[in-house]
């Protein structure tokens, strides 16, 4: 048994879903069990966006998850009817009706639980099921969406669920390459990667595969495969342990451009005062990446972080009367900001690999503003606008265009 997610450009029009259809068919006579994820055709999600921001400036987080959740729910019967059209019995399922319970958090709920009973019923009577992906349903019995890329979090928790041999991520690229292609055209396939290396990758922008994907895969050893769906060729595979003629120092350079920073002005420096500000946010479900506080001078000291830009209006509204209540001088934010990070295993314990990423930026007038670091990645908060040609000069700066040695 294996699960395949199919993306929306994979399914983009009438004549795209026969073809992963065909795929499907041929995988299950070829004597392979399929359960099938499927995301919105093409951008059918931005339109429904758009068409509720058009009606309601600030749609409610809970009708917009209604609305979008649509999206998948087309796609997954149109498969399931080509399916039948090819001889082959299948059945579209909803995210609930597969089984898959989620947190309350509309927009960005989190997988807590699959009940695949109805997943086991369906392929026991030799049926395909298809599910839509990026959606599931509260204890509430309210529908909730997973945030942008959850189908991979569907088809990634599906598998593990129902113990699948694999998990197979069917995309519009041939895989997980070094660079995003349309960036840098130099940017070279992966064959292997680590889920370690792919988690980081994913959490700082690489739009490849969903972060919480790569979670679950990495803790139910789930293998995942990223393929092309518009050919055959092997694509990426996302393993424990790459293999050493895979290995490099830096495996790969991400970007994400809608970032923003807000900074809480002269805070007292003592115990509880980050708890203070950050606890609303994480109740809000607002997720901070970088942070960083100044040196303690006079008993103050300045906290800067940054978040989706998209997330600045919601989270001005929880911090400012934080600020306040514990005697912040002031909150200050700023936008058009992006990150730019590089990645890899191999540069634990190898020096000068931050040297030469600020001096290649440096080498193109890019200003750094923030800097964040785990044993595998370094994070630099710069302009939007230098964002691209950044991730060029860094790509070629680690010689990410040739083959490891």
């Amino acid at each position: 048994m294996i699960v395949q997610k199919y993306g929306g450009t994979s399914v983009g029009s009438a004549a795209r879903i026969r073809r992963v259809s065909g795929r499907i068919a041929d995988t299950v006579r070829g004597g392979t069990q399929v359960v099938a994820v499927v995301s919105a055709m093409g951008h059918t999600t931005d339109r429904l966006i758009a068409l509720a921001r058009q009606v309601n400036a600030e749609p409610p987080a809970r009708e917009l998850d209604m609305l979008v959740a649509n999206g998948e729910t087309i796609t997954a019967p149109l498969v399931a009817m080509c399916l039948q059209g090819m001889g082959v019995p299948a059945v579209s399922l909803t995210g609930m009706q597969a089984g898959v319970r989620t947190s309350a958090h509309h927009s960005r709920a989190r997988i807590l639980d699959v009940d695949p009973r109805r997943l086991r019923e369906a392929l026991k009577q030799g049926m395909v099921p298809v599910v839509a992906g990026f959606q599931g349903v509260s204890e509430d019995l309210e529908i909730t969406t997973l945030g942008r890329g959850g189908s991979d979090t569907t088809a990634v928790a599906l598998a593990a669920a129902l113990g699948a041999e694999a998990c197979e991520i069917y995309t519009d690229v041939d895989g997980i390459m070094t660079a995003d292609p349309r960036v840098e055209p130099l940017a070279r396939l992966l064959h292997y990667i680590s889920y370690e290396e792919i988690l980081e990758l994913a959490a700082v922008g690489a739009r490849v595969m969903h972060p919480r994907a790569v979670e679950i895969g990495e803790l139910y050893a789930v293998p995942i495969h990223v393929r092309s769906s518009f050919h055959r060729r092997p694509g990426t595979m996302i393993v424990a342990d790459v293999p050493m003629e895979e290995r490099n120092r830096v495996r790969g350079v991400a970007f994400e451009k809608e970032v923003a920073k807000v900074t809480v002005i002269a805070v007292p420096d003592k115990p509880g005062i980050a708890a203070a500000v950050f606890e609303p946010l994480s109740e809000a479900g607002i997720s901070v990446d970088v942070i960083v506080q100044n040196i303690s001078t006079g008993g103050q000291t300045d906290l800067t972080f940054t978040i989706a830009e998209s997330e600045l209006k919601r989270a001005l509204l929880l911090v400012e009367p934080a600020g306040a209540a514990i005697g912040a001088g002031g909150v200050h934010c700023a936008g058009d900001l992006a990150k730019i990070s590089i990645v890899g295993t191999g540069m634990l314990g190898t020096p000068g690999i931050a040297a030469r990423m600020f001096r290649t930026l440096a080498g193109e007038g890019i200003n750094i503003e923030m800097i964040s670091t785990s044993e595998i990645r370094i994070t630099c908060i710069v302009a939007r606008d230098s964002v691209e040609k950044g991730v060029r000069a860094l790509h070629k700066a680690f010689e990410l265009d040739q083959d490891a040695a």
